[in-house]
């Protein structure tokens, strides 16, 4: 029970933070908020989880029925994904370079975005797509701009955004698209992310595989179990049913 008022809880922070959302972006934007997909999935997943644990402890058949089910449909659709992106390893590049330019256009509209993009660059130490003049398709970076950002790059693309250590120096990129890359590279990272992204999934393939599959496995697993319990349920059911005849 207390999972329970801790998930209605949890669906209570979740209405508040989408209101919020919905009052401060764009409805066009909605739909491509990474943080709203992620807060939906997320409840999506804490919902299949409630019912689970709740059919378990209450040996309710139908949830048990239902949570297999969503198992089994989420377990096919993680496979597919797998055969697609196995399929389309050519031209994930592709996507990834038009997304992160899609993402990059709104970088100072969508705060969502933006965070995920600092946090990519920060991480991988890049800057851009595929460089650092990428930036120029944003229309506060780009050199026609008028204000005093124009030519400049996110502070996240700076080697050293940090002052002193503490304070975080947001004009540390201004003016970097000017430079050559000579004098460029003392600032700022002059790598694009798309070269970070698949250098570090080259770098770590066993380990993502291995996790696939430990992933895979568990579901597969829950299924087994979650059988088995229903296989039990539906003995010891049949067992009282007997037991209650033999009374009469």
């Amino acid at each position: 029970y207390l999972f329970i008022i801790y998930y209605c809880y949890y669906c209570i922070i979740i209405i508040i933070i989408i209101h919020k959302s919905f009052a401060q972006e764009k409805i066009s934007g909605i739909g491509t908020d990474p943080m709203l997909l992620f807060m939906f999935l997320g409840l999506i997943l804490a919902l299949l989880s409630l019912m689970g644990c709740v059919g378990a402890l209450r040996e309710n058949m139908c949830l048990l029925r239902t949570f297999s089910a969503f198992v089994l449909v989420l377990l096919v659709v993680q496979v597919l994904a797998v055969v697609v992106l196995y399929s389309l390893q050519g031209q994930i590049e592709n996507y990834l370079r038009s997304g992160m330019l899609a993402a990059m256009v709104r970088y100072q509209d969508d705060l969502d975005l933006r965070f995920i993009i600092d946090e990519i660059q920060t991480g991988l130490q890049c800057c851009g797509a595929d460089t650092y003049r990428d930036w120029g398709i944003n229309v506060y970076f780009n050199c026609s701009a008028p204000g005093v950002q124009a030519c400049g790059v996110p502070p996240s693309c700076c080697i050293d955004p940090l002052e002193n250590g503490t304070v975080w120096n947001s004009q540390c990129g201004v003016g970097a698209q000017q430079l050559d890359e000579f004098s460029a590279q003392s600032v700022i990272f002059l790598g694009g992310c798309l070269g970070s992204i698949s250098r570090w999934i080259n770098q770590h393939s066993g380990v993502i595989v291995m996790v696939v599959i430990i992933l895979l496995g568990v579901q597969i697993l829950t299924l087994f179990i979650t059988d088995r319990l229903l296989q039990k349920i539906r003995w010891s059911r049949a067992q009282h049913a007997v037991y209650l005849q033999s009374l009469q």
